[in-house]
């Protein structure tokens, strides 16, 4: 027990020592590493401050700056345009008018409804191009409806004429002039504007404006197709070009295809510079066709009578009406320009279209009675009567001047497309505001920003142009199908109109008269044109209902998203970021991290930047920004707002540009950084590296937008979940963010976040348990294993080397022989000492029986063969033999080497036959120790397998089997050691007498197993 106390100390000692050397020896480690750190920190300090300025010197990447000079010309005389407009303002108020004439003038330009020249011959190319083209094809679908000149007797001709008269007054003049142009929203018109007046008044009135800005969406289609195929079709009239289309019959097809690509490629370019050009066409265009309508009108004035409305009543129910109810249909065509008239009014205002649309009634009325006069002169004439797909209005001008009709009509045509074209875009635009439709990049060519450009939707309108264009392919199945989907956009104009009539101006008795009075109208026209389905009209009707769709589908995911929007307080945020600002454990992300929001309002933050900024991975930086960007009526706007809430790492900023003003915010934040590091509101960011903006004041930018996803737990129903993925998709084919603002070539990062709705709980998961296999595998068993399977190899080599050592040559002498393995087995193990004791006390009960043969070899100096030798050399044969093999083992292996498999059938080394010495004994018990510690290493490791149920105690059952598989690897090495070392003393003066030659030879003669070594000295001695 007392032995046990005095190792169990010694090893404390030892492990103390060798932990207070481990800790030395770990302070020293990093003590190296930081002069390591030191010394490369400065051998980096002194390296830059040799290699100088690593920035290129000059301009590389030129990239955009900031510069005052970089004023457009443009902008300056818009500058210069204003101050003389203000001065002239300014004189007029100081020159009171002197007449009543003059003072209603200064009113008027003063109001919205104000007058200019320019801008008049604007209106007559952009408003009226669509309503100028309807008698190309109004008079042609009568006739064809009739079934041919023929049919069309006075009572007929005259009713038709009446029916025109009073929809032109009533629908064009009464409607969209008197009584709608003066609802504007700021001064823009269309179905869209009217809705956003009155829709605080009831969610209902989303639907007829969607489906009406839809129909009228779809009809734009049709439009340009009609109208320049009718035109380009007048050139068939002419006498020299008859043969050539006759021979040709896609030759108009060709040419009105041109045309149109032709039309939407100079869009870019901005109705204000086109309009002026055709404002000139258009005014000589009407001219010639009320000049073309008085001189046929002159033959027969009594066609006026159809200014009479009783006409057109009577024929509508006679018997006469060939076409039925379906004479409104195409009365409807003399209208179909109204509703653009409606749309267009923001671009060019509306005074400028109240004192135009009185020439353009006239020469409308003009050019309408004078075909009627031409068919009534020409019903029986056979020469007209065998015309194919005959058009009164080319037949009504002289042949001489044919050509310039023609010339005229596809200009008109032209005028005409552009008016639904530009249409088109304001009702894209509005309906954008109004998150109908996706946000798409727009460009404002023109002074005003009603003048707009929308490239997307202006690629989309002149491939589905062609389309119609190759699937009618004349002007007559084209016209059969145009105006079905506008007079549903008639219908649902005048419902809002009517709600605003009612809410807005109180008039309830007035709304209710003109909602009966225009919709019974108009619900005629629609019933009347149900005809045109099935002769193209469901062309119209599925892009209607697929506009309607992307309408719907965006406005319901729009309201999706923002049921979860939220927005945080500064006392919710601002604690959060402070300390993910100062928590030096996280890399930054960046230096400036920019996020682009919609939000104007600066003193809140949305949380899903809040939530992106420490989502996964949080995103420190030095300075977090949240920019948005909102356009100006006025054109070349120039300003930016900053909160930094009392910090210098937050900053909320809102840049108002005009509509003008390209949106390059990637260089107006590059501003807005330097003026706020000016005045010190965010701290110096200067880098010695080089930057693609080449901005060495400014730190590294990451751009971050944001998107919404949909979760599968999300409580929502199925019509809200389609309508999300249908905007999801239409957003990832109209763009992003990214393209609009130029951030593409800043490698932005695009976020998904999830988009949380109110949520289904979700029930929890059962566990169930597995089946039970023979063998489980766990990790501790396969540690175990891997340890028990290390334990078994090393104990193989050991027992290799072992049997390699005893068949070994032994060159050493065996006295540095027997100190080398006791100074190596010392080092070794400490802890084996007790077994080194108990061998050596063994080996020395052997000294007084070998004595006396050591004692005779030196007196006689001499060694036998076969007698006295044996006892020496056959002694010093077994003791130093193993000895050389278990040095050469020690020095080629491991500590854990010695292990090895415990050999059965042992003989105990406490029983001792006949013959057999102590040497003999020490041998059987170091077999019987070895085959003892295997034992042990087996039950250790089958100890640590059951216990080893953590990963301390999987770390202490390694340590313990290394200890095991030492301690039975080393046991029978000391054994033999102390067994040599005991055997040498007693023989070591006998061993320095021997010569070199006859140790050789007795040494080379010692070899074999140490049995065989014991047994000849056992035989020695029994001679001796």
């Amino acid at each position: 027990m007392a032995q046990h106390n005095g190792r169990s100390r010694k090893r404390a000692k030892v492990d103390a020592r060798v932990s207070e050397e481990s800790d030395k020896s770990s302070q020293d480690a990093d003590r190296s590493l930081k002069r390591a750190v030191d010394a490369e920190e400065t051998m980096r300090i002194e390296s830059i401050e040799d290699t100088g300025n690593i920035v290129p010197k000059g301009t590389i990447t030129n990239a955009p700056k900031i510069d005052k000079r970089a004023i457009s010309q443009e902008e300056r005389q818009a500058a210069e345009e204003a101050k003389r407009k203000a001065r002239r303002a300014a004189e007029l108020q100081s020159k009171p008018a002197r007449t009543r004439l003059g003072r209603w003038w200064r009113k008027l330009q003063q109001s919205p409804d104000k007058i200019s020249l320019g801008m008049s011959i604007v209106a007559l190319g952009v408003v009226y191009g669509d309503i100028g083209t309807s008698p190309l094809y109004t008079a042609q679908t009568f006739i064809a409806g009739q079934g041919g000149i023929q049919n069309a007797d006075r009572p007929a001709v005259l009713g038709m004429l009446s029916l025109l008269f009073w929809s032109i007054t009533l629908i064009t003049t009464v409607k969209y002039v008197f009584i709608a142009m003066r609802i504007d929203n700021k001064g823009e018109g269309g179905i869209f504007a009217l809705y956003t007046l009155v829709r605080r008044y009831g969610r209902w009135l989303a639907i007829p404006a969607m489906i009406g800005g839809a129909a009228f969406l779809a009809d734009s289609v049709l439009t340009p197709a009609v109208s320049i195929s009718s035109a380009v079709e007048g050139l068939k009239s002419i006498p020299a070009f008859g043969s050539v289309f006759s021979e040709n019959a896609n030759l108009t097809l060709i040419i009105t295809a041109v045309i149109i690509v032709v039309l939407f490629s100079v869009q870019s370019r901005g109705t204000e510079r086109i309009g002026k050009v055709f404002g000139s066409v258009v005014m000589v265009w009407f001219a010639f066709l009320a000049i073309a309508g008085a001189v046929n009108l002159s033959s027969d004035w009594s066609v006026l009578e159809a200014l009479n409305p009783v006409y057109g009543l009577q024929f509508l129910v006679s018997p006469g009406n060939k076409a039925g109810l379906a004479i409104m249909g195409t009365v409807f065509l003399a209208t179909t320009g109204a509703e653009a008239l409606y749309s267009d009014m923001g671009h060019v205002g509306r005074g400028n279209i109240y004192v135009t649309w009185p020439f353009i009634k006239i020469a409308l009325v003009f050019c309408y009675f004078g075909q009627g006069a031409w068919i009534l002169q020409n019903k029986d004439n056979p020469d007209v009567q065998g015309i194919e797909n005959l058009n009164p209005f080319f037949q009504m001008i002289d042949p001489n001047i044919r050509t310039v009709a023609v010339v005229l009509s596809v200009a008109a045509g032209v005028i005409a497309s552009q008016a639904l074209i530009t249409g088109a875009f304001t009702m894209v635009s509005e309906a954008t505001g109004l998150n109908w439709m996706p946000h798409l990049q727009v460009r404002y060519p023109a002074r005003t920003r009603g003048q707009l450009y929308i490239p997307a939707i202006n690629l989309v309108l002149c491939v589905a142009t062609l389309a119609v264009l190759a699937l009618f392919r004349d002007s007559q199945h084209i016209s059969a199908a145009y105006g079905l989907a506008l007079t549903i956009t008639m219908i649902t104009t005048t419902i809002l109109l009517a709600a605003h009539i009612w809410w807005s101006q109180k008039k309830r008795i007035f709304a209710v008269v003109f909602l009966v009075v225009f919709l019974t109208i108009q619900v005629l026209f629609l019933v009347a044109s149900l005809a045109k389905f099935f002769h193209g009209g469901w062309f119209t009707m599925a892009l209607t209902l697929a506009i309607l769709g992307v309408m719907y589908c965006w406005d319901v995911g729009t309201k999706v998203e923002r049921s979860q929007r939220r927005h945080l307080s500064p006392e919710e945020f601002l604690p959060a970021l402070d300390m993910l600002h100062r928590d030096e454990r996280i890399d930054y992300c960046a230096a400036n991290v920019v996020y682009l929001t919609s939000d104007t309002e600066l003193r809140r933050l949305d949380t899903d930047i809040f939530y992106s900024i420490f989502a996964e991975h949080p995103k420190r930086a030095r300075a977090w920004w949240a920019v948005s960007v909102q356009v100006t009526d006025d054109p070349f706007t120039r300003e930016y707002s900053v909160e930094n809430f009392g910090t210098d790492f937050l900053f909320r900023v809102r840049i108002r540009i005009g509509f003008k003003v390209n949106q390059n915010v990637v260089t107006y934040l590059h501003q807005i950084m330097h003026d706020l590091i000016e005045s010190g509101e965010l701290p110096e960011q200067s880098t010695i590296y080089p930057k693609l903006d080449e901005d060495q004041q400014i730190g590294t930018i990451k751009y971050v937008l944001i998107h919404k996803n949909l979760i599968p737990e999300s409580k929502i129903t199925t019509r809200g979940a389609m309508a999300l993925r249908v905007k999801y998709a239409i957003r990832h084919v109209a763009g992003s963010p990214v393209k609009w603002f130029g951030l593409s070539a800043y490698n932005p990062l695009v976020e998904v976040l999830p988009l949380f709705v109110s949520t289904v709980a979700v029930a929890p998961l059962k566990r169930t348990a597995l089946r039970k296999v023979k063998r489980p595998i766990t990790l501790q068993a396969i540690l175990a294993e891997a340890a028990e399977e290390q334990a078994q190899e090393e104990a193989d080599k050991a027992e290799k080397a072992e049997e390699a050592q005893k068949t070994a040559d032994s060159a050493e002498s065996t006295d540095s022989d027997g100190a080398g393995v006791e100074d190596s087995e010392k080092a070794r193990d400490n802890k084996s000492s007790a077994a080194v004791k108990t061998a050596g006390t063994k080996a020395t009960d052997t000294k007084s029986s070998d004595k006396k043969a050591a004692g005779t070899q030196s007196a006689d100096g001499k060694i036998a063969d076969g007698k006295a030798g044996p006892s020496s050399s056959d002694t010093d044969g077994a003791s130093s033999t193993p000895g050389n093999g278990v040095e050469t083992a020690l020095k080629k292996k491991s500590p854990r080497a010695g292990l090895r498999k415990a050999k059965p059938k042992a003989k105990p080394a406490s029983r001792l036959k006949h013959g057999e010495t102590g040497s003999d004994k020490v041998e059987t018990e170091r077999k019987s120790s070895t085959r003892a510690g295997a034992g042990k290493t087996a039950i250790a490791v089958k100890r640590v397998r059951r216990r080893a149920t953590s990963a301390s105690a999987r770390s202490t059952a390694k340590r313990t089997v290394s200890k095991a598989a030492k301690r039975s690897a080393a046991k029978p090495a000391i054994k033999k050691a102390v067994t040599r070392k005991a055997v040498v003393k007693k023989t070591k003066p006998v061993s320095s007498s021997i010569s070199a030659k006859s140790a050789s030879a007795k040494v080379t003669s010692a070899k074999g197993p140490s049995t065989k070594g014991a047994s000849a000295k056992d035989e020695g001695k029994g001679k001796e």
